[in-house]
């Protein structure tokens, strides 16, 4: 298996802010899509108002163009207004993939 680079990130939602929140992790594929050095990039939902994405990059300085990039940019203009508490950033590694 190719090493990777990976990152869960966890999104808590405000109270009446759980569409917005979806709306605009679906609104980040395009940014995502545009970055060459983000191997894959899942959103996703995990419960009435915890959010997620899940993404891999080939590496470390993958990782930081995506952290410098157009999502993380957009993150940080509007998290206070849509999520009750900081985003929640874990680096992983797999252990196996099918």
């Amino acid at each position: 298996m190719a090493v990777e680079r990976k990152s869960i990130i966890r999104f808590h939602a405000r109270p009446g802010k759980e569409g917005e929140v979806a709306q605009f992790l679906r609104d980040a594929l395009p940014l995502a899509q545009d970055e060459p050095e983000t191997v894959r990039w899942y959103a996703l939902q995990l419960d009435d108002s915890t959010f997620g994405v899940f993404d891999t990059f080939a590496d470390d300085a993958g990782r930081q163009a995506h952290v410098d990039g157009a999502i993380a940019d957009a993150l940080r203009e509007r998290w206070q207004d849509l999520l009750s508490r900081p985003p929640e950033v874990t680096l992983v590694d797999l252990l196996a993939v099918k």
